[in-house]
């Protein structure tokens, strides 16, 4: 099972979380799964050169949700680390159907500071990216097997975010 906090916080809370994760190492990943760890690679490039920034690296794991899982609602930031930048998100799920569940809500601002939710579809190669620190999100019920691969930009190597 999945856990929540780092370092002394670290804890399994199936309350809060239902999924099962499996860590990325980029360097020991299969071919399609080193291919996405090219593209994220590139989509930081991109990112920083347009948007400058200062994306250093990345870190990422395999989810599963299973039936009745869930991701109650939450920031991607530790309370004592703040190297996540941006949140991403890439779903494997093939011939997904809304009765499935499992949707991405994330929860924006409007311009009056009013919130509002806003739900996607976990759809087969559907990339969704977000700022880590400010998008409170969740993950909603699954009816159905949910797969992922999700992520982490940071503003520092992936091998010194534990420090």
């Amino acid at each position: 099972a999945a856990g929540i906090g780092a370092a002394h916080k670290f804890q399994v809370n199936r309350e809060i979380r239902k999924d099962y994760i499996l860590w990325v190492d980029p360097k020991e990943a299969v071919a399609p799964t080193r291919k996405f760890c090219q593209q994220i690679g590139e989509i930081i490039r991109q990112l920083n050169r347009l948007c400058f920034l200062g994306l250093k690296d990345f870190e990422m794991h395999y989810a599963i949700y299973g039936e009745n899982a869930y991701y109650h609602r939450h920031l991607d930031q530790f309370e004592f680390s703040d190297h996540r930048r941006l949140t991403f998100l890439c779903y494997l799920n093939t011939g997904w159907q809304l009765p499935d569940g499992g949707l991405l809500r994330l929860y924006l601002r409007n311009s009056d500071g009013q919130e509002i939710p806003f739900d996607i579809a976990p759809l087969a190669g559907r990339l969704v990216i977000f700022r880590s620190d400010e998008i409170e999100h969740e993950v909603l019920l699954c009816r159905k097997k949910r797969y992922s691969l999700t992520g982490w930009m940071l503003d520092q190597f992936s091998e010194l975010t534990f420090l």
